[in-house]
């Protein structure tokens, strides 16, 4: 994967000439393409409202443009300090999904990144490769009555990405999907980076375990009981001991 950076009025944009051999701004709003939908999601799986599938199938992208959570996203939507080009959000989660797809990790492909300043602050936008027939894991389990062997599978997935180091700032049931084979991939990487091994990989987890029991609390019916996560842990700590 190689990477080109093309200069704009007011920022650049980051995009790989394999994927988009020809990108401008408007590839990053709704109308720059033919088709261009609203992601849409069961159990609030949907996020804020800032994704969007565009393109055309085979082929069609994940277009997100960063937006702000927390207490702070009440007061600032989607402005962030600019501190230099090589820190953007978009441009870091560009370069660390490049890294992480090409050594066969299961994330989506970056294609295109762009970041616009306004004096002091900036705004980002990030396409990705869609990944076909996948769903959010919170989606997949309320469909699904998942049995003892997927959990630990879903554990072990997410052992190789700590493995690998892979720090996910959000890894929640919504970030981490379940493709038609029931492998699992992870998405959104905004603040995500790679780190040795600490107490991080414990945060993720129980940060994990915070969303199955809020979604819980949102659909009782939903197939995830306490014994599904011990199976996700030992199926976790078994990949561990197998290294």
């Amino acid at each position: 994967m190689t990477e080109t950076v093309e200069n704009t009025e007011t920022g650049a944009i980051l995009y790989d000439k394999a994927i988009i051999n020809q990108i401008s701004a408007q590839r990053f709003t709704a109308q720059g393409w033919l088709h261009a939908e609203a992601v849409t999601g069961s159990l609030r799986s949907s996020g804020r409202g800032n994704t969007m599938f565009v393109g055309n199938i085979p082929r069609q992208f994940v277009l997100r443009h960063y937006v702000r959570g927390g207490l702070v996203g009440k007061f600032v939507r989607d402005n962030y300090i600019f501190c230099g080009e090589n820190r953007t959000r978009c441009f870091r989660e560009w370069r660390l999904l490049a890294k992480l797809a090409a050594n066969n990790m299961n994330v989506p492909r970056p294609a295109a990144a762009q970041y616009c300043r306004r004096g002091t602050f900036y705004t980002a936008d990030i396409i990705t490769v869609r990944i076909p027939n996948v769903m959010p894991l919170s989606q997949y389990i309320a469909q699904n009555n998942c049995d003892e062997a997927f959990w630990q599978s879903v554990g072990a997935a997410i052992q190789k990405f700590h493995e690998a180091g892979v720090y996910h700032a959000d890894m929640n049931a919504y970030n981490l999907q379940i493709d038609g084979d029931g492998d699992l991939w992870m998405l959104d990487f905004d603040k995500g980076s790679l780190k040795e091994p600490g107490r991080w990989q414990q945060e993720t987890l129980s940060r994990l375990h915070r969303s199955l029991e809020k979604i819980l609390g949102l659909e009782p019916m939903l197939h995830y009981r306490a014994a599904n996560w011990e199976q996700l842990l030992e199926g976790y700590f078994a990949a561990s001991r197998s290294e």
